[in-house]
């Protein structure tokens, strides 16, 4: 029962606020933060209590949820993170916003992504799937007014609706090759070829959902959204789906060795593909957007080489960390109005709470010893490093682009401010930051650099124990060492290029996202849209034409008939009836009603049989 109230209370309340509408936006508040208080609560119990349910959905599938070590750590995780967005964002939306709607849909998203994670079946799974697609596209484009903001919605919901299809093609793989309840425990088991459709769709899906390559534009799109939407659905909850999936799904991925490959490759250049990208932005969000493909592609690449424990290490390491950075980002976009990063230089210095906690996740995002990305990132690399010495080496190189992005950015914030820098004023600057903005940064701080308590070995081995039944390769001492030297050495490189030569120069195509969104236009939306406009001529010109040519046909055929046959026919007809009519009359000419005519007639026919019966005799 405290299961269904974990995924229950979120739902309930985040739906009961968007039916109402603005008439509830005065109770929005109280309402939201006692629900993610709540939430919390009962995310602490079902971890400790572990509970499964089940129900009947139709005959032979069910919705089933259960709460096991992975799936524990990210109810806690997800909970964490929604009530702390959720206290920003009191502060970022003023009494004259549609509180009701954005707090109804972050509470639903919210309870969606619980569904998510504790899943069972892919029923289940598909339900909570497409919740979580749609309320992002409404909070994406909450601002849907400005016509950017609701392009960017519609670019990220198509972006990920199109690659989530793949789950409905691995739903019916799985029921054809005899996974009848759709059982995610099942999924391994499946025979060759279905299990090969299956691991294919559950890729395309997760790969799409967590912005990797050539997914990833969508994530820089969706920074239009409010920075608190970007905070929750970019840290803890949309984007980690689909590497939570792969990490829930790990022994499909075992058991399908092309897709174990492709997956922790396509994880390894994302990861070194959009961290370059992030280095050269100069839009603080974007920045912190091409980090998140970045860091989920460490996640992406624990998944394919079988890293459990460390792909969720380094998933509830990047929540903490990047939802405090998302939303220091936000507070700091609140009081200037811009998050344009040649305009927020000294902004450190001028909000000392928030340059202060904004400093802390940089630095963990950077991978510097002792904090918590360091000791997770390593993990990963452990892994890697058993699967393959070059997937290691990749890796590395990504988190050395790590470091030079974080680097970058702390230094720009803390450096002088430039009286000359001026950036693209987004909205109405307030000056200054209120006590909600700045009470949910410290608490996050605190747990992204505290979980670097995951490199000591016997805590890494009670979490590996507690997330996977699997043995995961532990990181030794020298691959500790080197990380830190590498991330350490980097992003003192890139802060000294940044105080002498005032910031690292932007190169195309990293700075343009790769040119993966116009990539996207050309060789899927323009192709697809011509396809569309051609099938619609040939509608309208050969498949009605050939309807409407029909309908004439049988037209001029119904008027010659009508004009030449018709007329045929109906004559035949009334010459018979008029034959019979003059019969008819014949035949009531001896009907006189006198009975010596009718004797009469009698001798005349018993005459005439006498002459036949003669004749033939």
């Amino acid at each position: 029962m405290t299961l269904w109230f974990l995924i229950g209370v979120p739902l309930a309340v985040g739906s009961l606020l968007l039916v109402c509408g603005r008439r509830a936006d005065s109770l929005a508040v109280p309402g939201a933060i006692a629900a993610a208080a709540l939430t919390l609560a009962l995310s602490a119990i079902v971890t400790a209590q572990r509970p499964a349910v089940t129900a009947s959905y139709v005959e032979g599938l069910s919705f089933g949820l259960r709460v096991d070590g992975l799936s524990a750590v990210m109810v806690i995780i997800v909970s964490v993170v929604l009530l702390a967005v959720l206290i920003f964002a009191v502060g970022e939306f003023g009494p004259e916003e549609a509180r009701a709607r954005f707090f109804g849909f972050m509470l639903l998203f919210a309870g969606a992504m619980l569904v998510t994670v504790t899943a069972t079946t892919l029923v289940t799974l598909l339900m909570a799937w497409e919740v979580m697609g749609a309320a992002s596209y409404a909070l994406i484009g909450f601002w849907w007014r400005e016509s950017r903001r609701a392009s960017s919605g519609t670019v990220a919901f198509l972006t990920t609706r199109s690659a989530d299809l793949g789950l409905y093609l691995a739903a019916g793989a799985a029921l054809a090759g005899g996974a009848g309840g759709l059982a995610l425990d099942e999924l391994a088991g499946l025979p060759d070829g279905w299990r090969d459709v299956v691991a294919a769709g559950v890729v395309l899906a997760t790969l799409g959902k967590s912005a990797q390559l050539p997914f990833s534009f969508w994530l820089s799109r969706a920074m239009d959204g409010p920075s608190s939407v970007s905070a929750l659905l970019h840290s803890a909850t949309m984007v980690a789906a689909g590497a939570y999936l792969l990490l829930r799904l790990e022994p499909l991925l075992g058991a399908t060795p092309w897709a174990s490959v492709l997956v922790a490759w396509t994880g390894a250049l994302t990861a070194l593909a959009l961290g370059a990208v992030a280095v050269v932005q100069s839009d603080l969000k974007q920045l912190l957007a091409a980090s998140t493909c970045s860091q989920v592609g460490f996640m992406v690449l624990a998944a394919g080489a079988g890293g459990v424990a460390a792909g969720s290490g380094q998933l509830v390491a990047h929540a903490l960390t990047k939802s405090l950075l998302f939303l220091a980002a936000g507070a700091w976009l609140t009081a200037l109005g811009t998050k344009n990063l040649p305009a927020l230089r000294g902004v450190a210095r001028r909000y000392p709470v928030v340059g202060v906690t904004f400093t802390a996740g940089a630095v963990t995002l950077a991978g510097i010893p002792p904090l918590s990305i360091w000791a997770s990132k390593d993990q990963v690399l452990a892994v890697a490093l058993q699967e393959a010495t070059p997937l290691y080496l990749v890796g590395l190189a990504a988190a050395a682009l790590s470091a030079a992005y974080a680097g970058r950015a702390v230094a720009i914030v803390w450096s002088a401010p430039d009286p000359g820098a001026a950036g693209h004023v987004e909205q109405l600057a307030t000056g200054r930051l209120n006590a909600w903005q700045r009470s949910a940064l410290p608490p996050l701080a605190a747990g992204a650099a505290a979980l670097g308590v995951l490199a000591v070995p016997a805590v890494w081995d009670t979490f590996a124990g507690f997330v996977s039944t699997t043995g995961d390769a532990a990181a030794t001492w020298w691959e500790l060492v080197v990380s830190a030297v590498v991330a350490l050495a980097t992003a003192g490189a890139v802060a000294a290029v940044v105080r002498r030569r005032g910031d690292v120069p932007a190169r195309e195509p990293w700075a343009g996202w790769l040119g993966l969104e116009a990539a996207g236009r050309s060789l899927i939306a323009a192709p697809t849209r011509a396809a569309a406009v051609a099938l619609a001529r040939f509608d309208d010109r050969v498949i009605d034409g050939g309807v409407r040519a029909a309908v004439a046909v049988g037209s001029s055929v119904a008027r010659a008939v009508d004009a030449r046959v018709e007329w045929s026919v109906d004559g035949v007809v009334r010459a018979v009836a008029h034959g019979f009519r003059r019969l008819g009359r014949s035949a009531r000419r001896p009907q006189t009603g006198q009975l010596h005519h009718y004797y009469a007639q009698a001798i005349v026919a018993l005459a005439a049989l006498v002459v036949l019966l003669v004749v033939l005799g």
